[in-house]
């Protein structure tokens, strides 16, 4: 393997061939905008640039190029350029689940699926729509219809993508969290749309250990006294033995099996997705059938270039947005790959197997991910057939220039790596995967297509080639329609708006080169800031990290009046490995030389964990909110954490401060 420690951002990886260019969907598309709308592009930054100069023209192509299929036509492309508050395709009439089954292949396998809990599953695209028939027949004899609520307490398998696609169908609108979620964390986010039907699963699986979830499921009814029905998957018992609930079987048995598709406006609510649930009441975002139908036809097709026939992995929960993600995968043609599990047990190899024995065409992960295996000098390619891999995704936060290495020596030296960087507030990607463009270690290939994505100074400047604010300064169709139980919409306002009127503030450090590839820094409310100099969290880790000795590490910059702050770093230690003043040395000099002397922190602690939220995200702000004094129940909600317990060391801590 090579001294991954020393690689250097920037260089090139790897480049397209004539062959890969030939087969992208982007060059037909290309194409087809020279020979039906006379436009020519030089490149795909000049592409970039129109697509978000003429918003209305952009999107229309991708309307027609994408065939969508709609009940009604639309009249105007962009009704209001205002953010918030944008209006799209106003009078089109469309069904999200209707433009999924339009690129139904009949016998040709539709979702793969592995799990800890069962065999391997395998349903076709015609037993799939039987499937989403039945189960939208059983919906709608429980009383479900437009514009109301079905909520799922169920993990990444074949019925949940059913019941999503049945819900759609309906014209009701679809929320789900992950089994793995408490009680409180899944009511916290339910109750707040008032569901007319629960979906549940009496447990999981998870690392080899079983977890029953029925107390949860019987604690979700009683905290959601609206609801008319409850139907639960057995997942781990062949009899749930939940009072009054109906069985998953019970409920397809219901369907008269005739599939029809409800046409709803453009902007129908499609689905709730919420934000991490950190701090306060999770925001409950609502987004619209047409802008994730539009949004995703563009991703599928232009940057994932998914065609049929394609394997598409990617390791989520059902409480991440990359589930939905995921299933919009379908759109294209392309068959979607689950995995519900540990991705490390019994050891990291298992999603490899999984990748070999499926002849996964897209390998989608974490960059932690990616960073274990690193770290535990794992090397895919030598030990299994990866022969059918064509690309590999990272998302979730930075990966490091290290794991852009690990990827073209371990993995696949011709793979396509596209790391990419978006948020649960647009359900997809703005920065990320061009399959046209050449890769550089450590950078985000290009902006998004119709994503006017831009890194702004304190004075709303936009900067090139320096780190700044991620904005984005024209709206974009699956931009959240409203947050639930916001009638005013204030609370949206200030989520994004409040910084920048008129332009929406993401919260992430991004910086755009002169080249129009992208570098992620993290999240801009947790950056140290060392005497002016700012440096987002993930050039420390990487830093931090490539010591052998540690595992995982959290650094803050924590606010201390009459001082520039204080800088503590929490580093997790490797088996068998001591934090001793060697140590401690060895990574102040090595912040010192990778990242900046500024940054070297002032104190170094050893600790058991990390605190990290469900979908494996680092608290840092909450944990530093609890430093500066803020009661532990105000900074972070124990419900939406991976590993609750790891909070109370940071809560002994403050008080010893």
């Amino acid at each position: 393997m090579s001294d991954l420690a020393t690689a250097a951002r920037g260089d090139l990886l790897w480049e397209p061939s004539q062959e890969v260019v030939e087969r992208a969907t982007l060059t037909r598309y290309l194409r087809w905008l020279e020979s039906e709308r006379g436009l020519r592009f030089d490149d795909y930054q000049a592409l970039w640039r129109w697509s978000i100069d003429d918003l209305e023209a952009f999107w229309a192509t991708i309307w027609h190029f994408c065939q969508v299929r709609a009940a009604a036509p639309y009249e105007r492309v962009l009704e209001r350029r205002e953010m918030p508050g944008a209006q799209w395709f106003s009078g089109a009439a469309l069904n999200y689940a209707e433009n999924v089954f339009a690129a139904a292949r009949g016998d040709e396998p539709a979702i793969l699926a592995r799990s800890e809990s069962r065999p391997d599953l395998q349903l076709s695209w015609a037993e799939l729509r039987e499937q989403v028939a039945r189960a939208a027949g059983g919906l709608r004899e429980l009383g479900v219809g437009r514009g109301d609520r079905v909520v799922a307490y169920l993990p990444n398998v074949p019925e949940t993508v059913v019941a999503f696609l049945a819900t759609a169908s309906l014209g009701a609108v679809w929320s789900s969290a992950a089994p793995e979620f408490g009680a409180r964390s899944v009511i916290d986010r339910f109750g707040q749309i008032e569901p007319t039907v629960l979906l549940a699963v009496d447990g999981y699986r998870y690392g080899g250990r079983d977890h029953d979830r029925r107390e949860t499921v019987a604690a979700l009814r009683e905290a959601m006294p609206g609801l008319r029905a409850t139907v639960v998957l057995p997942y781990l018992q062949d009899d749930p033995a939940v009072d009054d609930a109906l069985t998953w079987d019970q409920m397809l048995a219901a369907g008269d099996g005739a599939l029809a598709f409800e046409a709803v406006p453009f902007d129908h609510p499609l689905w709730v997705l919420y934000s991490s649930g950190t701090t306060g009441l999770p925001k409950a975002i609502v987004q619209g059938q047409g802008g994730i139908l539009l949004e995703q036809l563009k991703k599928g097709h232009l940057h994932l270039d998914l065609h049929p026939g394609d394997r598409m992995f990617w390791f989520t929960t059902t409480g991440w947005m990359m589930w939905n993600f995921l299933v919009g995968c379908l759109l294209p043609g392309a068959t979607i790959l689950l995995y519900d599990g540990d991705p490390a047990h019994p050891d990291l190899d298992v999603l490899w197997d999984y990748a070999q024995d499926s002849g996964m065409t897209c390998f989608g992960t974490s960059a932690s991910y990616i960073a274990s295996c690193l770290k535990a000098g794992r090397s895919p390619r030598r030990t299994h057939d990866l022969s059918a891999l064509c690309s590999v995704g990272s998302t979730g936060s930075p990966l490091a220039p290290e794991g852009f290495q690990w990827v073209y020596d371990e993995v696949k030296p011709d793979a396509w790596l596209f790391s990419t960087s978006g948020g649960t507030d647009v359900c997809t990607a703005f920065v990320g995967g061009v399959p046209t463009l050449p890769v550089y270690r450590g950078e985000l290939q290009g902006r998004a297509l119709g994503a006017a994505v831009k890194a702004f100074d304190e004075e709303g400047r936009e900067v090139v080639d320096r780190v700044g604010e991620l904005v984005i300064t024209e709206p974009m169709p699956s931009m959240p329609l409203f947050f639930w139980d916001d009638p005013g919409g204030e609370r949206y306002r200030e989520s994004y708006f409040d910084v920048y009127p008129g332009v929406w503030r993401h919260g992430d450090w991004i910086e755009i080169t002169s080249r129009g590839t992208a570098v992620i820094y993290g999240r801009s409310d947790s950056t140290i800031n060392r005497q002016g100099v700012r440096m987002g969290t993930s050039e420390i880790y990487r830093a931090v990290l490539a010591e052998p000795e540690l595992v995982d590490a959290l650094v803050l910059d924590v606010p201390r009046p009459g001082t520039e702050g204080w800088m503590p770093l929490f580093v997790v230690l490797d088996e068998g490995a001591e934090l001793d003043d060697g140590l401690r040395d060895r990574i102040r000099r090595r912040i010192r030389a990778d990242v900046s002397p500024r940054h070297v922190p002032n104190e170094i602690y050893a600790v058991a964990e990390i605190p990290r939220t469900l979908s494996g995200k680092v608290l840092e702000v909450p944990v530093k909110k609890i430093l500066t004094g803020t009661p532990p129940d105000q900074a972070a909600s124990r419900d939406s954490l991976a590993n609750p317990a790891a909070l109370d060391w940071f809560v002994e801590l403050a008080r010893r401060l």
